[in-house]
């Protein structure tokens, strides 16, 4: 007697499920799941949060949602603001960290005994609107390239 080409001999019924394997951890169609264990298709918890209800996280696992808040991160509004209002004299570039030009816009203030005030200040105001606007790029961090915070 010959075997066809494919598939099992004739006369012997065919098992859809043979050579497969459940996902790790599950159990096999028409098994039964273990006491404990969630049903085969039950709705699994997000990465990062506690398996199950009432679970605390796993040691060093942060909780789900959870962002991390850099306490030494400088405040967007009071950049943004002391730009605005005292934009002419560089106050908000102290307040960042970058002293350079900081010093450079207090310098064309002060020296020029108030004649490029004006440009300086409207300079001053287009930043402090741009700190207060920017979510990436060179307005969003320090000068240290920390994010600035809400």
């Amino acid at each position: 007697m010959s075997q066809p080409p494919y598939g099992p001999p004739s006369g012997q019924p065919q098992d859809p499920y043979a050579g497969q394997q459940p996902p790790q951890g599950q159990p096999y169609p028409g098994q039964q799941p273990y006491p404990g264990q969630q049903p085969y298709g039950a709705q699994t918890p997000y990465p990062g949060r506690a398996p199950y209800p009432g679970q605390q996280p796993y040691p060093g696992q942060v909780p789900y949602g959870y962002v991390p808040v850099d306490p030494t991160a400088k405040s967007k509004l009071a950049a943004g603001l002391l730009g605005i209002f005292l934009g002419s004299l560089g106050i908000h570039r102290f307040y960042l960290g970058y002293t350079g030009i900081g010093v450079l816009m207090l310098l064309l203030t002060v020296l020029s005994v108030g004649i490029l005030s004006p440009l300086v200040a409207i300079w001053g105001l287009v930043e402090g609107i741009l700190y207060l606007t920017a979510t990436r790029g060179s307005y969003a961090v320090d000068a240290q390239g920390r994010p600035l915070r809400a």
